[in-house]
């Protein structure tokens, strides 16, 4: 592990905008990594489950990461970058190769979905990757996608690796692991929420941002909820949150990024809502109702 990373603030993981022939449109994307860095986001993530990596050939997600690493240069933002895979031989090549773009200042990898090693043997996957690794890592953990559950020691593990920077936390939920978590979390080791619903409570509880697809849309509220609890302003906070709340929550009515890709189309930011298959682009109702979820927020404080 080539660095140390400090954690914090909204991370929008982007979308990737596709033109009508159904190729990256890789200006779209600029504009779009420029606008939520303007409106106040700490970093960007780049191949995310919500940049659609998995529908994405090679070279494609090399373009991806160049327009990223780009615009993060000028910017001075931090860039995150998706990594890993099922098999640790395959997670240890994908992070390799993010060494061509010094740019990156970190690794999103998810705990190897599907193949459910265990507690233990996340661990050692994890210990594995961080020796290799050219940028400190991102465990995103996200058990309803992954199907492998952990504990509350396990994830505190996790967080004590050297190289180990912090952890996307998607539980789906704000439960006991959560709170126990966040309650004792290892020195230097930062969470950042990963389900957009539970933003706020993870921030009052004492996350340190989040990673959230939602924060494409009102950028700035999702940064002025974070600096909120930050500052110690729950009133506000809560009032904002409850808000935002009801905003992810129209933007996840259909599977993610479609809803996101549909708004951002109604507001003619990317040249089409198209998402790859075996996705399919929201509906119009699902849509609709996110952009008035979303005017609801423009009132001033």
């Amino acid at each position: 592990m080539a660095q140390d990373l400090s954690l914090h603030g909204i991370h929008v993981p982007l979308v990737t905008p596709f033109t009508r022939a159904g190729d990256v449109a890789a200006d779209s994307l600029e504009a779009l990594a420029q606008q939520v860095l303007a409106e106040g986001a700490t970093g960007i993530v780049a191949l995310g489950t919500t940049g659609e990596a998995a529908a994405l050939e090679e070279a494609e997600r090399d373009l991806v990461t160049d327009v990223c690493a780009r615009v993060c240069r000028e910017r001075g933002a931090v860039l995150t970058v998706g990594a890993g895979a099922s098999g640790t031989r395959a997670a240890e090549a994908a992070l390799g190769r993010l060494a061509r773009w010094p740019q990156v200042r970190a690794a999103l990898v998810t705990v190897p979905p599907f193949v459910r090693p265990g507690a233990a043997g996340v661990l050692a996957h994890f210990a594995r990757l961080a020796e290799v690794s050219p940028v400190p890592l991102v465990v995103y953990h996200i058990p309803y996608r992954t199907g492998q559950p952990l504990g509350t020691a396990a994830l505190r593990a996790l967080g004590e690796l050297p190289g180990v920077a912090g952890m996307k936390y998607a539980g789906g939920g704000v439960g006991e692991e959560a709170v126990a978590l966040l309650g004792d979390l290892p020195e230097g080791f930062a969470v950042l929420a990963g389900d957009d619903l539970y933003l706020s409570p993870l921030l009052a509880l004492g996350a340190a941002g989040g990673i959230l697809a939602s924060a494409h849309l009102a950028t700035a509220r999702y940064a002025e909820l974070e600096a909120a609890w930050r500052a110690g302003d729950a009133a506000w906070a809560r009032a904002l949150g409850h808000g935002l709340a009801r905003l992810s929550a129209a933007l996840f009515a259909e599977p993610n990024p479609a809803v996101v890709k549909g708004v951002l189309h109604a507001q003619g930011r990317i040249p089409t809502p198209d998402v790859r298959l075996p996705l399919l682009p929201a509906g119009g109702a699902a849509v609709s109702a996110a952009l008035e979820r979303l005017a609801e927020l423009r009132s001033p404080r």
